[in-house]
């Protein structure tokens, strides 16, 4: 019995863990598992909240330039 400990990445669905990686053990093989969340850097989350403008980074620059200038524009003098 191999005591070896692989650490995978997986998404649940309901009760069933789908791993990304084949886990290297046989068919029907008992194993423990802890499940702990995985902890995105703040980069890949701001990626993921992109949605759908992922692919189209530089309009979603020129809308984000033009909501700046739009801002400046309405707001009062300080």
């Amino acid at each position: 019995m191999s005591t070896t400990t692989n650490y995978l990445k997986g998404v649940i669905h309901g009760k069933v863990i789908e791993l990304r990686d084949s886990p290297g053990l046989p068919e029907g093989q008992e194993v423990t598992v802890l499940v702990q969340p995985l902890v995105l850097p703040a980069t890949e989350g701001i990626l993921r909240s992109a949605g759908a403008c992922i692919d189209e980074v530089d309009d979603l620059d020129d809308y984000l330039q033009w909501n700046r200038d739009q801002r400046k524009r309405t707001r009062a003098p300080s």
